[in-house]
């Protein structure tokens, strides 16, 4: 497949996605970002059921960090980029912007992914590894 997966990703606003206050609970903004994920996945090719059935290749996240820049609100619609990073052989970053319809940030968001199998570290397999081949490969030295 030569066309990248879609970066960018769009929904409205729920009611079930507020809390009481009116606005949308913090933790639904990393569902968000997730179903973004699920999409570009998707469109890369990746048999969704297959991917998330812990059968084999696991692939789950080590980190998560969410920055709040405004509050969104039931009925807004929301787009969501994402920016694949490498980190390594079996790691890798999703950096999500969250904008609102009028092209304001929301949020910014980061999650890590470590590729596994059998609990051993496994090299990012296809189709991911062609998806981050754009992004340079960073050295770390922090072990997961």
């Amino acid at each position: 497949m030569n066309t990248p997966p879609l970066r960018d990703y769009e929904r409205t606003v729920h009611f079930a996605d507020t809390d009481a206050a009116g606005v949308v609970y913090f933790a639904n903004l990393l569902r968000f970002c997730h179903e973004a994920y699920e999409e570009a996945l998707a469109q890369l090719g990746v048999d969704l059921r297959q991917f998330f059935s812990n059968a084999g290749l696991m692939v789950p996240i080590t980190e998560a960090q969410v920055r709040f820049l405004q509050p969104l609100y039931c009925g807004d619609r929301l787009r969501v980029t994402i920016d694949p990073q490498r980190i390594d052989s079996s790691r890798f970053q999703l950096t999500y912007t969250l904008y609102n319809a009028t092209g304001d940030r929301v949020a910014i968001a980061h999650t890590q992914h470590i590729c596994l199998q059998e609990r051993q570290r496994v090299p990012i397999p296809e189709p991911l590894s062609r998806w981050l081949k754009s992004a340079p490969e960073e050295a770390s030295d922090r072990e997961d």
